[in-house]
């Protein structure tokens, strides 16, 4: 019975024993799983802020991305290539400028109104309104009855001064075999300087009508006709001749305007006044070339008022290279005055570019990407253009090549959309 005892006792120990540890190990493990679900728990509750601070970064990022579309990047290699230079902005004092509206006129100390210097018939047109003629070219010939005169005169006088000098010489031999008397001589001498004189007077009055004596070496039966020629080089603007007219010196054949330097007159306010003045520089531009900065110089200010409109006329005279500014055309002249303002930012007008109708400058930071930036422009002066806002001193911005970046930013942006 005792042994039996011991035996169920043992059974019920170890049956106690193992619910024990089960119990302890459930338990345990219980734990640690609502312990690791309560660590994930606050995990997820920790990192719930966290994600949400990421998944803000991932729009921001995407905004990011989005904005830096526009960017373009170019190797320095290329920009040496493609003369895109990059500067620092820097603060500069900018002179004023004062505008004023003009008209081009051409030069008129450039300006030859040909015409005959005797009268005559026009037997020949060589030159028509447009041609560029040079100094001492024909123009026109003229069959002239006065020049006939004149060319006898001159072949009379040729004789004289033949029939004097044969005579002094036969006088001169005379007196030498003492068969003639001294004052015999001195009379033939006297002769044949007034038959110099006479020819000399008559070559003269040749060379005037515009005939020399190598013209008339010719066949001496032949009538010579009588050249009307262009005293200086330039483009005809004004045509008056025709085959058959008569013409007289009071009549202008042909009206020669030299135009590689024009004038433009421009009116100056009464208030302006003081700031402008002789040899002053100023810039013309035209509506025909918006692009084309013609630079020139003050050379005339009028003494008068005008008392309806309060101005004074002034004279401005500019180089016309290859002939773009004509007569009549209208101008738009900027005088530049002394820069005695504080410094402020400035950049060269060809730096900025538009686009969707704002001013932008291409900024770069490192040299080779660059971003367009919107930029708020105040007083331009000289080719500088004052930037008020959208840049800071020291930033690098392209100074030169802006054009070519704005090219290339647009392929890039033409090629997403086509993808």
């Amino acid at each position: 019975m005792n042994k039996k005892g011991i035996i169920i006792g043992l059974i019920l120990t170890l049956a106690l024993g193992g619910g024990l540890v089960y119990r302890f190990t459930h338990l345990k493990s219980g734990g640690e799983q609502a312990e690791h679900a309560g660590e994930a728990g606050h995990k997820e509750e920790k990192a719930g802020p966290e994600k949400g601070k990421e998944h803000k970064e991932e729009k921001e990022g995407a905004h990011d991305e989005h904005e830096g579309e526009g960017h373009v990047k170019m190797a320095v290699e290329t920009q040496k290539q493609n003369g895109v230079t990059v500067a620092a902005a820097q603060k500069q004092r900018l002179g004023g400028v004062i505008s004023a509206t003009g008209k081009v006129e051409a030069n008129a100390d450039r300006i030859a109104h040909v015409s005959p210097r005797i009268s005559g018939k026009i037997v020949a047109v060589r030159a028509s309104l447009g041609d560029s003629v040079s100094a001492g070219q024909t123009l026109a010939t003229l069959d002239s009855v006065e020049l006939g005169e004149a060319i006898n005169r001159y072949h009379q006088s040729k004789t004289r001064l033949s029939l004097a000098q044969s005579n002094m010489d036969r006088i001169k031999a005379l007196v030498e075999k003492k068969i003639a008397a001294r004052k015999d001589i001195l009379q033939a001498e006297t002769d044949y300087k007034v038959a110099q004189t006479e020819l000399h007077t008559d070559e003269e009055r040749l060379s005037l009508y515009g005939v020399s004596a190598s013209d008339l070496a010719g066949d001496k039966h032949k009538r010579p006709l009588l050249p009307v020629r262009s005293p200086i080089g330039g483009i005809i603007t004004e045509k008056h001749a025709i085959v058959g007219e008569l013409s007289d010196p009071s009549k202008s054949l042909y009206t020669v305007a030299d135009l590689s330097s024009v004038w433009v007159l421009v009116d100056i306010n009464e208030k302006d006044l003081a700031k402008v003045r002789r040899g002053q520089g100023a810039i013309v531009s035209v509506g025909a070339f918006p692009d084309l900065k013609l630079k020139g110089r003050i050379a005339y200010i009028a003494d008068l008022v005008d008392e309806a409109t309060r101005t004074v006329k002034a004279r401005i005279e500019v180089a016309n290279p290859g002939r773009k500014l004509k007569p009549e055309m209208f101008a738009t002249v900027e005088l530049a005055l002394p820069a005695d303002t504080p410094p402020v930012l400035a950049v060269p007008e060809d730096a900025f570019q538009e686009l969707e109708g704002k001013k932008v400058l291409f900024v770069t930071e490192n040299g080779t990407e660059f971003e367009p930036r919107k930029v708020e422009l105040g007083r331009t002066s000289g080719g500088m253009a004052e930037v008020v806002a959208g840049l800071k001193e020291g930033e690098r911005y392209a100074a030169k090549g802006s054009f070519l970046l704005k090219s290339e930013m647009q392929k890039g942006e033409l090629g997403e959309h086509g993808h």
